[in-house]
């Protein structure tokens, strides 16, 4: 059978659970993606996180054993300007509360970058900070509170790191968002532009998304009409994609992004009983159980896949399943 790849003309992947854990590359990825490129797949890297430039990304690619350039990274930031290049007019002042990357990029973008709500910022660019000052909070607060236009790269409540799962930016975004009444602009995952501005940027015709978790990338893949690969070296599990509404479903099920190298997992309906592979989800009795029980790895995603549609079409309880799936998330 062909390889999940060969159906698409450009793979592109969320970073953080995806590619990298932290400083440390998902184990069998960097080998993965060499072989993509090998047979011709392009790839693009897409990160809701602002922090850091395209460019530093891209080095940070590099030292993991994985060829990148900045124009293969494209960053919520980058989108972002988009819309705030649609919106205001240039030299316009910006209140930046986030890293120093992200002022690089306003100010490079030809915006006028301020410290503080007294010089009369027209609008707010909140992104991620690791080491979040809390006067800038403050400042954002206060400022929106005068009128200013609030935006923010990305809407991502935790981050996974390889100690675990951490605030992300969206956590930063509520403690705003409780002294204020309006909602920011969001660049990032799941909403449109960044995905808009990376397949511009990558030009892609027919891409495949690769993402951990459900709320952002498999939701900002559906917005978009983008195929999706859901992984699980990240954030989000098996009770994630039972819970899912269909906006929150993946096409595609792998253990990670060397998924993309071997054939799509299918599951196909008899009667009352789903099978993907050999592994059969019978649901005679409105409760959905294995038929065996499922030892490696492989094995175990297709008895998730086969239970998964069970449940997605007919409200199959599944937790049976589930419980029997050690080696997944």
């Amino acid at each position: 059978m062909r390889a999940l790849a060969e159906s698409y003309d450009a793979a592109l992947f969320d970073l953080d659970g995806v590619i990298y854990l932290g400083p440390k590359a998902v184990d069998g990825v960097p080998e993965a993606l060499e072989e993509l490129r090998s047979r011709g797949t392009h790839l693009g890297f897409v990160t809701n996180n602002a922090a850091r430039t395209p460019a530093t990304v891209a080095e940070h690619l590099t030292s993991l054993g994985i060829r990148a350039s900045q124009d293969d990274v494209v960053n919520s930031t980058q989108a972002t300007l988009r819309m705030l290049a649609a919106d205001l007019p240039a030299g316009s002042r910006l209140l930046a509360v986030g890293t120093d990357a992200l002022r690089q990029q306003l100010t490079g973008a030809g915006f006028v970058v301020v410290d503080s709500l007294d010089d009369d910022p027209v609008a707010v660019v909140q992104g991620y900070h690791p080491q979040l000052v809390w006067s800038q909070i403050e400042q954002a607060a206060l400022a929106v509170q005068r009128g200013a236009a609030w935006y923010a790269t990305n809407p991502d409540l935790t981050r996974p790191t390889d100690r675990g799962i951490v605030p992300g930016l969206g956590s930063q975004i509520a403690i705003v968002r409780v002294c204020v009444d309006v909602d920011p602009l969001i660049a990032g995952k799941p909403f449109r532009p960044l995905l808009d501005e990376t397949v511009l940027r990558i030009g892609a015709q027919h891409p495949i998304f690769v993402g951990d978790r459900t709320d952002t990338d498999i939701l900002g893949a559906n917005n978009v009409g983008m195929d999706s690969l859901f992984v699980f070296t990240g954030a989000h599990g098996k009770a994630d994609l039972a819970d899912a509404a269909p906006e929150f479903r993946p096409t595609w099920i792998g253990f990670d992004a060397a998924a993309l190298l071997e054939p799509p997992r299918e599951a196909f309906l008899e009667g009352q009983r789903y099978t993907c592979g050999y592994q059969e989800v019978d649901f005679t009795d409105g409760l959905g159980w294995l038929s065996t029980r499922p030892v490696t790895r492989d094995e175990q995603l297709d008895a998730l896949w086969a239970a998964l549609q069970a449940r997605w079409r007919f409200g199959i309880d599944i937790s049976a399943v589930l419980n029997s799936l050690d080696l997944l998330r």
